[in-house]
């Protein structure tokens, strides 16, 4: 499969909101239950960091994006990653791909540290995380409660840059 991953574009919203809402349907992804409008999404999240990942059709595929962990100054080097695969798509290294030009362009940007917090459930994601150079943290036990009121456990994992703020 030919794969573009680029710069992710407002005009992309669309695109990038069908596949956030097929994560949302799967119930093991994310604890948002409806898409945000784009004005509220691009608020929550930096813009560094945000990619597409497009087929031949150039059709977008998968979504990458970052939001700030904390206000505090000594935190401005952690991100957190969220990313997300249309499922026709999925396990035809998308995700490595956008989670890989995600770690060059934050090591650009003197982010030293990646985070994702993961439901125990999605094992291709952990997968993925470890893959990419993500370790176990922790495990946040029944963090949330999803819509249909079901508690979930989420793994913490994180990458730490050997290049930036060693």
């Amino acid at each position: 499969m030919e794969l573009i991953i680029r710069k992710m574009k407002e005009e992309d919203w669309d695109s990038v909101a069908d596949i956030y809402m097929e994560g949302i349907k799967t119930k093991r992804a994310t604890f948002q239950a409806e898409i945000p409008t784009y004005e509220d999404w691009d608020k929550g999240h930096l813009n560094i960091g945000r990619f597409v990942a497009t087929n031949s059709d150039n059709k977008i595929i998968g979504w990458i994006a970052l939001s700030q962990t904390s206000s505090r100054c000594v935190y401005k080097g952690v991100a957190e990653v969220s990313i997300y695969i249309s499922e026709s798509c999925r396990r035809n290294n998308v995700g490595y791909e956008l989670m890989n030009r995600v770690i060059e362009e934050t090591e650009k940007e003197n982010i030293w540290t990646l985070q994702s917090g993961i439901f125990s459930i999605n094992e291709p994601s952990i997968k993925l995380h470890k893959k990419c150079g993500f370790r176990v943290v922790g495990v946040r036990e029944k963090i949330g409660c999803d819509a249909d009121g079901i508690w979930h456990d989420t793994i913490l994992m994180e990458r730490r840059s050997k290049i930036v703020g060693i």
